[in-house]
Order: C-alpha cells, then sequence, then structure tokens
C-alpha cells in the first residue's frame, strides 16, 4: 500500500478514536457541542468575547451544558437560577476551584485562592477570622478607609485641574488599605517599593484580560514557552518575595502577645498549628501567596472598578449630580463621608451597585470544580470535573433587570427611590468561593466614590456622547479603555 495512504488512514484512526473517546467519556454529562480532538470546543468560542459564546450555545444547550477546553470537559452553568443552585443550594459540591495551569505554575496549590481541600478551607477561615480581628466591618477598618481617602483627595488636588490619566492614582489608594492590613505601615506614593508594585499589578491585570491566557489555561504544554503568561509568572513570583522579604522581617520583631497585622497573626498561627502538616519553608511560602492573593486582589479588582465607575460618571452627567445632590443633603462639605450615611443614600448605593453590576468585572468568575459526583438537573457530573459559572448571565439576567445592556441606577431603586437589593448582585460571586474581601470592597467602593465627588466636578475632555465606555478586553477580567479627566475643586 502507498505510504502515504498508509498515514493518511492511520491519522484518520487516530481521530475517529480520539473522538469516540471523548463523546463516550461524556456519560451523563449535560449536552453540549460536539468536541473536536485536542482541541475541543475552542474553535466555537470567542476567547474576546466568552460571554456573548456562553450566550449563544445556551440558546442551543440550555442553561446547563458541557464544553471542552481541550481535552477535559468543562459544565457551564448559565443563568441566575443554574449559578444559584449550583453555588448556593449546592455550595459544598461546588466548592472545589477549577485548576488553571497557569495559576497552578504560580501558586503551587497554596493561598486562598487556587488551593483546595483542606488547605483552602483552613485558610479561607483563618483570613476570615483574621480580617475581624483586624476589624473588617467594624469602626477601626473604615478610619484607615477615610485616612487613605482624604490623601487620594489630596493627592488629586495636586493635579490642579489639569487633564490627568487616572489609573495610577486610583491605585494607590486601594493597594495603601489592604498594605496597612498585611503590613501595617502604608507606602508613600512616590516610593520607589511602591512605584514597582504598582508597575507589576498593572501589568498582571492587562495579562488577565488577555485570550492568550486562556489557551494556556487550556493547553497547559504553552506554558514552557515564550508568551505574555510569562510576564505575570514573573511579576506574581516578584510581589511574592517582595512579602516573603517582609514575613521574615516581622518574624524578627514578632511578640506573640501583641500581633500587629495579617502577617503577625499568621506567624503566630504557623507557630502554634499546622494544620497542612507542611515543613515550616512550605508553611511560608504558603503565607507569602495567600498574603500575595490578597494584596493583588484587594488592590487591582478596586482601582478598575474605581477606574470605571469615573468613566461612567463622566459618560452619564446626570447620575453624577444626582449623587452630587446627595452627598450634599446628607453629608455636606465640612466633614468625611462615613458608612453610617450610606443607608441614607440610596441614589449612591444604587449607583454603585449598578457600576459593579454593568462592568461585570470577573465575567466568568473563577473555575469551580465539584468535590465529589454528583447528580445536577439529571445530569451526572463526576468528581473533579471544573465549573465556570457565568456571573455575566447573573448580572445582566433581563428577567431580573430591565434592560440590563443599559447603565441605569434604578436597577437598584423601587418605586419610592429606595435602595432595592437583588439576588443577582453577585459581582462578589456567591456560594462557598464568594470573595473573603467583600465587606472592606464595600467599604472602599463607598467612601472614596463619595470623597471624590463630595470634593470635585469630573470634567470629561470630549463630549459625553463620544465617551466610549466599551472594554478593550474581556478575558478574566475586564480592562477599560484608557481616558483622561479633570478634577475640579469645588
Amino acid at each position: 500500500m502507498d505510504p502515504v495512504l498508509v498515514l493518511v488512514f492511520s491519522f484518520s484512526c487516530l481521530f475517529l478514536l480520539l473522538l469516540w473517546s471523548q463523546r463516550s467519556g461524556r456519560g451523563k454529562l449535560p449536552p453540549g457541542p460536539t468536541p473536536l480532538p485536542i482541541i475541543g470546543n475552542l474553535l466555537q468560542i470567542d476567547v474576546k468575547d466568552i460571554h456573548k459564546s456562553f450566550t449563544n450555545l445556551s440558546k442551543v444547550y440550555g442553561p446547563v451544558y458541557t464544553l471542552y477546553l481541550g481535552r477535559k470537559p468543562t459544565v457551564v452553568l448559565y443563568g441566575y437560577e443554574a449559578v444559584k443552585e449550583a453555588l448556593v443550594d449546592h455550595g459544598d459540591e461546588f466548592s472545589g476551584r477549577g485548576m488553571l495551569p497557569v495559576f497552578e505554575r504560580a501558586t503551587k496549590g497554596m493561598g486562598i485562592v487556587f488551593s483546595n481541600g483542606n488547605i483552602w478551607k483552613d485558610t479561607r477561615r483563618f483570613s476570615l477570622k483574621t480580617l475581624r480581628n483586624l476589624g473588617m466591618g467594624k469602626r477601626s477598618i473604615e478610619d484607615r478607609v477615610q485616612e487613605e481617602a482624604r490623601c487620594l483627595v489630596e493627592e488629586l488636588r495636586k493635579t490642579n485641574g489639569s487633564p490627568c490619566e487616572p489609573t495610577f492614582i486610583l491605585g494607590c489608594a486601594p493597594c495603601n488599605v489592604i498594605s496597612s492590613i498585611i503590613f501595617q505601615s502604608r507606602f508613600d506614593y512616590k516610593d520607589q517599593d511602591f512605584l514597582n508594585l504598582m508597575e507589576k499589578m498593572d501589568e498582571i491585570t492587562k495579562v488577565l484580560s488577555t485570550p492568550w491566557l486562556q489557551v494556556c489555561n487550556a493547553f497547559p504544554a504553552l506554558i514552557d514557552y515564550p508568551g505574555s503568561h510569562n510576564i505575570f509568572l514573573k511579576n506574581y513570583a516578584s510581589i511574592k518575595n517582595y512579602i516573603l522579604k517582609k514575613i521574615k522581617e516581622h518574624e524578627e520583631s514578632l511578640d506573640v502577645t501583641i500581633p500587629r497585622d495579617f502577617i503577625d497573626y499568621f506567624l503566630i498561627k504557623g507557630g502554634q498549628v499546622n494544620n497542612c502538616n507542611q515543613p515550616l519553608k512550605n508553611m511560608l511560602e504558603h503565607m507569602a501567596i495567600t498574603m500575595t492573593d490578597l494584596f493583588t486582589a484587594g488592590t487591582e479588582t478596586l482601582s478598575t472598578t474605581l477606574r470605571y465607575a469615573l468613566l461612567l460618571l463622566l459618560k452619564y452627567p446626570h447620575v453624577t449630580a444626582k449623587v452630587q445632590e446627595e452627598i450634599e443633603h446628607v453629608i455636606g462639605k465640612h466633614r468625611s463621608p462615613s458608612m453610617q450615611d450610606r443607608s441614607h443614600m440610596p441614589y449612591t448605593d444604587a449607583m454603585i451597585h449598578e457600576v459593579q453590576r454593568f462592568i461585570n468585572i470577573t465575567p466568568t468568575g473563577l473555575p469551580h470544580e465539584v468535590t465529589c459526583d454528583i447528580k445536577f438537573r439529571n445530569y451526572f457530573i463526576p468528581k473533579g470535573t471544573m465549573v465556570i459559572a457565568s456571573l455575566s448571565s447573573v448580572l445582566r439576567d433581563n428577567k431580573q433587570f430591565h434592560n440590563p445592556e443599559m447603565f441605569d441606577p434604578g436597577h437598584f431603586l423601587d418605586d419610592n427611590g429606595n435602595f432595592k437589593k437583588s439576588n443577582c448582585f453577585m459581582s462578589f460571586s456567591a456560594g462557598k468561593r464568594m470573595c473573603a474581601g467583600e465587606g472592606l470592597a464595600r467599604m472602599e467602593l463607598f467612601l472614596f466614590l463619595t470623597s471624590i465627588l463630595q470634593n470635585f466636578n469630573l470634567k470629561p475632555l470630549v463630549h459625553p456622547n463620544d465617551i466610549d465606555i466599551t472594554p478593550v478586553s474581556r478575558g478574566l477580567t475586564v480592562v477599560p479603555p484608557a481616558f483622561q479627566l479633570c478634577f475640579i475643586p469645588i
């Protein structure tokens, strides 16, 4: 037989075998498009706008369906009912963290975000308790945020009403809040270590929003080759090493009777009990990765949300005017905003919720993993299967929000103008894996934005109708387009 025909025949058999093995391996998994060998359903997904792809597939296969991102099956949950049923009603079964190889390479399965099992449970329990001990939800943390809000206002005054690009300034404030919790100190805005950390975190955000990172996670072999994912790995390691240095400094001055910050609490815990049965070297690594998770998430997510909020307020000046009117009526000009004010400022509260709903900063959230075999909606999902909960489909559910594609604070107001809660507000995710720093994030958004609007009018450089609010990329995170504005003192 012709060698070429033999080769073609052999490849055809291999193709059919792989196709059969994938289809037969699906068992009673939810329905979904037929995957191709090796690449799965990647050709049917627009990696630049995954939400659109998920929406189109849900119209064909329903609110629970299966995709192959590479060779492994992934169950997609679409819409409020499916997401709530899985993450909340079956919270324990869906509480695993799906493995993303790029993050696995960076964290080695440690920390609070990408760990699993007892390591994750112990670390999350400890982190929540420690954050409460350090004042999360209490006046002591509010004082720190108010102090940083005043520093932010003073830094904005230095722009003298001239056009400025706000990314750096808006990143400084949340970074200093989380720094005060982890290190018990804040940075001067011109501190070189601070500038280096801010630069690295900004680069991490940009990489996380690229389609390339999703390709790397689908095909882990690519991680060993050049690509923008190496910027993420390098910068993550650099921030982690900086925190390791801080941990070692704290070891030398530790007083177990008077813990000063998150690092001290972790050192005391590590010295008393090692629930993860790790040697000390790994425990220090685990500490550093946990704090790197908190540090990066507590900085970049808030910074991006603040930046997008200002862009939306420039685009919709009538919303800005209503918020400033409420600030004038409730707070006035001669005292700093406080969290007690929020309950008297329903429109401002609604505006902040609407910003988070509309920008949808993590469209797919981070992947989950089922911790055991589970029957879900008459389908069988094996232990270890990755699950993606489409938060976009919840935050833009037209059954829950009228005109969900429009920015409208009225989505969170009742007919009498009072603030209206929504079960579909899942900007911090839901269930066992929801953001551990949600309370702190809500406080920062309210105090930072009200402080800015109390002291400045926002002046765009172009007509509001010409302002583009379309994100420049939608990967794991969303990044707003670059813009400038003027902060005009009131």
